[in-house]
């Protein structure tokens, strides 16, 4: 029998190399078994489909509305990003349609369907995110070896990381590695001046994904500064590689990690994250110091982030709806 037909639309484009992509470029991987799968930045009448499934609200609303015009009953799914949750739906009438015209919505952590009108609760499912185990790398004993991972616009908040980095002592044995292209050319200035002034603290721009993978495994910690997140891919890539994480708590970074983290900073507070960096610091190689009982949390809720999960929770939401 005939394969049915999904496309999944995703304003990312393969260049970006953000979460966004990644996710779009899995699911297609995860779903082609069962649908004759099409990545796409948009949709409209006349292309074919059988299923949407549409990540962000406000970004793929035109294509969500073409959708529900062509097929008022066809399936209809959407994902919702950190953008959508905390911002938009509260605000932009585009992206409140696409809330409403949906069959069904994704969210990509444990808080995040609270961040819904409660009316439309029932029909959100969470899918955690998911990724490849990476054996945990050796990891010098030399220094404590930080790296924050994200392109740099507002809401990631790397003017935390900068600010943090101009606290920070060069002789206290802490480095840092700020991975990600300047979308905002003002914070790409402001990364470059924070590397002049600190020499523990290097900017390496836009890497590979695989390569930033690399680095997240040889280090000791990723900082994430986030002020507003849907469910950070490279929390997941960070668990799963047998690093810890040092994140802002907000929902997206607490329905990832879980209420009972010990890892977390409030947003914006750049003394409470050098007391942590120091912290970790002061405990690495003891089995009792902050940096292991991090490591022993993520370990913990690594299995949440199995693709075998996270392709049956796909699944079974898309049957719902055929």
């Amino acid at each position: 029998m005939k394969k049915p037909s999904l496309c999944i639309v995703t304003p990312a484009v393969a260049e970006a190399n953000n979460g966004n992509w990644q996710t779009a470029r899995r699911w297609a991987r995860m779903l082609s078994d069962d649908y004759r799968v099409r990545v796409a930045q948009a949709w409209s009448e006349g292309d074919e489909g059988d299923v949407l499934l549409a990540l962000h609200a406000r970004r793929s609303a035109a294509s969500v509305a073409a959708w529900a015009q062509a097929h008022p009953h066809g399936p209809l799914v959407l994902a919702l990003t950190g953008t959508d949750l905390y911002r938009d739906i509260a605000t932009d009438a585009s992206a409140q349609r696409s809330l409403a015209l949906a069959h069904r919505l994704i969210v990509l952590q444990e808080r995040g369907p609270l961040a819904l009108p409660e009316a439309l609760r029932g029909k959100c499912r969470v899918v955690f995110q998911s990724g490849t185990r990476r054996q945990t790398l050796a990891k010098t004993t030399a220094h404590l070896r930080a790296v924050m991972v994200g392109h740099l616009r507002d809401e990631k908040w790397p003017q935390t990381l900068f600010e943090a980095a101009r606290l920070l002592r060069a002789d206290e044995g802490i480095r840092i590695d700020h991975i990600g292209a300047a979308i905002d050319p003002a914070l790409g200035e402001a990364a470059r001046a924070t590397a002049q002034a600190c020499p523990h603290y290097r900017w390496l721009g836009g890497l590979s994904h695989g390569a930033t993978r690399s680095r997240m495994q040889r280090a000791h910690l990723l900082v994430h500064t986030s002020r507003m997140e849907g469910g950070a891919h490279v929390l997941m890539e960070a668990v799963l590689g047998g690093t810890p994480v040092l994140a802002s708590r907000i929902d997206g970074n607490v329905g990832m990690l879980g209420a009972d983290y010990g890892g977390y900073f409030p947003p914006g507070d750049v003394p409470a994250l050098v007391q942590a960096l120091r912290a970790c610091r002061a405990g690495m190689g003891e089995p009792a110091g902050k940096l292991a009982a991090l490591h022993a949390q993520c370990e913990a809720r690594a299995p949440l982030f199995d693709p075998r999960i996270e392709q049956a929770a796909l699944l079974t939401l898309l049957h719902e709806l055929r």
